[in-house]
């Protein structure tokens, strides 16, 4: 029982980490309808912003992090205005080939900038090691992990559902002509989300580099976990795709903990049946464009 539980808490903090890394996504892809394949590289960004930050020049890793989502959300705004935003209306293949092509230029890019080794993040002594809670083995980063990535899922549901700006978000996406009439400023509230998008996976891939290594490949080893967390939530909110990354990451540990030699093999048997009983997500609803 004890091996279940500390597996049970490992596979949430996995789950809450693939959550902040492909939310971006989700935001990008369910509420702007539109497909960027290199979330992973503005992940990367941050990733190697936080690791530059803390492991060369010292800074404390926590103020590190906001750098590591300031980095890759000014990232992110300078190629919407320059590159994406002439997409918006372009059909999803033309999208899917020009963000694929941006992955590959990404990791040329740092390849030859910090070279193929992978790297990762000196974390301070008191993320350090794990207590015992009942018996149960507790890793101190990941429950670090746990607790940010909760408070960023609260807020950011928050600011969809609740806010005016969640509902200015809604209508540009709708009927980006009514909302203009309306008043609303339609390229810049899509600019702000993708920012706000890119800048959560950068984050999230300052996060994740003690737990998934850092290397120039990261946007396309963890490209098709961002999109099965996308898939099989759903891509018309953000509870959905919540949800099924905590499903995926407890399905992922447990299959790696018990079943190691198909370990990998848990996570996509786990989305075919998911897909065969909801075809649009577990919180996903036919498309209507």
């Amino acid at each position: 029982m004890t091996a279940v539980l500390t597996n049970l808490f490992d596979g949430v903090a996995y789950g809450m980490l693939l959550f902040v890394l492909a939310c971006g996504l989700a935001v990008t892809l369910g509420l702007m309808n539109f497909i960027n394949l290199a979330h992973g590289a503005f992940a990367m960004t941050g990733g190697y912003v936080c690791a530059v930050l803390v492991n060369q020049f010292g800074w404390p890793f926590f103020a590190a992090l906001p750098l590591a989502f300031i980095s890759s959300a000014v990232v992110g705004v300078v190629l919407e205005r320059l590159l994406y935003r002439h997409l918006y209306t372009r059909s999803h293949l033309d999208q899917v080939l020009f963000s694929i092509g941006l992955v590959f230029m990404s990791v040329a890019a740092v390849d030859y900038i910090t070279g193929s080794q992978r790297v990762f993040i000196k974390l301070p002594s008191v993320l350090e090691g794990q207590f015992d809670v009942f018996g149960v083995g507790v890793g101190r980063y990941r429950l670090m992990i746990v607790v940010i990535c909760g408070l960023l899922t609260a807020a950011l549901q928050l600011v969809l559902a609740r806010t005016r700006f969640g509902s200015r978000l809604r209508a540009a996406v709708d009927d980006p002509r009514a909302a203009s009439g309306l008043g609303i400023n339609v390229p810049q509230v899509f600019a702000f989300t993708f920012a706000f998008g890119c800048g959560l996976a950068g984050l999230g891939g300052a996060l994740s580099a003690e737990v998934l290594g850092l290397d120039p490949y990261f946007p396309l080893k963890f490209m098709i976990y961002f999109l099965i967390v996308v898939t099989v939530g759903g891509s018309s909110s953000i509870t959905g795709p919540f949800l099924a990354s905590l499903l995926l990451g407890i399905g992922d540990v447990a299959g790696k903990y018990y079943v190691p030699k198909m370990g990998p093999f848990v996570i996509y048997t786990l989305m075919i049946v998911i897909l065969i009983w909801r075809p649009n997500g577990l919180f996903g609803r036919t498309a209507t464009r």
